[in-house]
């Protein structure tokens, strides 16, 4: 833009309001998503503009790493077209400043190295960029794997508890009933107290039941497990955030949580024609929440013959939870809201 400075036609002050112009939507670009079919072919042909006419092929750089690197969450043939676009503006650029500047081919110019960067940048940070999700995602599959090792150690112990201490609670409900027939003499001393023990003991013998169901019901783990490769499948990446601390929230929490997240996670992959889909797990001093947030177009929440959305709000309001659905200017939002008072979680 020096070359613009100062100012001594208005050819000149087209230029730095194209540069100007450049920037706020280099700024766009980055800031909202929901524009960017429309932000990166202008970014584009602003920078191709400063490329092919004055032939300043500095700018074009920006584009060509800014873009290359979102385009790693979308599906390659979006990127395959800026690149063809990128590309072409640079043979333009490079042909008309020959006929301008002849000898611009000439293997004795030294600006000819120059270009190696605009010419690199794109396919290097499309590579940078998928590398970094690449191992994002394994590193959120092996946290998901390693919580999967975590439970089964538990259904061991739970498979233990159920052969142990329920079989134990079951002999003392058959003697306790057992000793009431028998003790016959004195009945108005030990009565009650054996129903008392049979009590005690159906009850812990009910509890430990539901301590087992409970841990054979599906983690946040299995299903994120489940789902990560699913959406993975349908070519939409996945992104979480406080994933790790939410495997360690109790049982109930993740059993009451798992099913509406997998069936908002299914209705993405189904209906939303997303890209990518970010899924925050965050907890406050009275709420654990959950917030599913996809790029999708989808604005129809509710279709004929399906029950997604019912079903959902129906499971929440099972537990005394909350569920909402909104379209905002990046996709569909559901949040998921439960609250933490124990009785809210039976």
């Amino acid at each position: 833009m020096s070359e613009f400075v100062p100012t001594k036609s208005i050819t000149d002050w087209l230029w730095l309001v194209l540069g100007v112009l450049f920037l706020i939507v280099y700024v766009l670009v980055n800031e909202i998503d929901r524009w960017l079919p429309v932000t990166i072919p202008l970014e584009l042909l602003i920078a191709g503009s400063f490329a092919i006419f004055p032939s300043n092929f500095y700018m074009i750089i920006y584009p060509g790493w800014q873009v290359s690197f979102i385009l790693a969450r979308y599906p390659q043939k979006y990127f395959r077209w800026f690149a063809t676009a990128f590309y072409l503006i640079i043979v333009i650029g490079l042909w008309r400043a020959n006929l301008v500047h002849p000898g611009t081919f000439s293997l004795t110019n030294s600006n000819l190295v120059n270009l190696v960067f605009p010419l690199i940048a794109p396919i290097f940070a499309y590579i940078a960029a998928r590398s970094i999700i690449r191992q994002r995602q394994l590193r959120q599959t092996n946290r998901r794997l390693e919580a999967i090792v975590r439970r089964g150690e538990r259904e061991r112990i739970a498979r233990d508890l159920h052969d142990t201490l329920g079989q134990s609670f079951s002999m003392i409900t058959l003697k306790a009933e057992l000793a009431k027939k028998l003790l016959v003499k004195a009945p108005d001393r030990v009565g009650s107290e054996l129903d008392d023990i049979a009590q005690t003991s159906r009850h812990d013998l009910q509890l430990v039941r539901a301590i087992v169901n409970d841990l054979h019901q599906q983690s946040l783990s299995e299903m994120m497990l489940t789902q990560g490769k699913n959406l993975a499948e349908a070519n939409v990446v996945l992104l979480t955030d406080g994933e790790k601390d939410a495997t360690e929230w109790p049982t109930k929490v993740q059993i009451h949580l798992s099913p509406v997240i997998s069936e908002a996670i299914t209705n993405v992959i189904r209906h939303a024609h997303a890209h990518q889909v970010q899924i925050t797990f965050e907890q406050t001093p009275s709420d654990f929440i959950v917030t599913i947030q996809d790029d999708g177009r989808s604005k129809n929440y509710v279709r004929a013959g399906s029950n997604g959305i019912s079903g959902m709000q129906q499971r929440m309001k099972e537990v005394n939870g909350s569920f909402s659905i909104v379209h905002n200017r990046q996709g569909t939002l559901v949040t998921l809201k439960l609250s933490k008072e124990q009785e809210h979680l039976s």
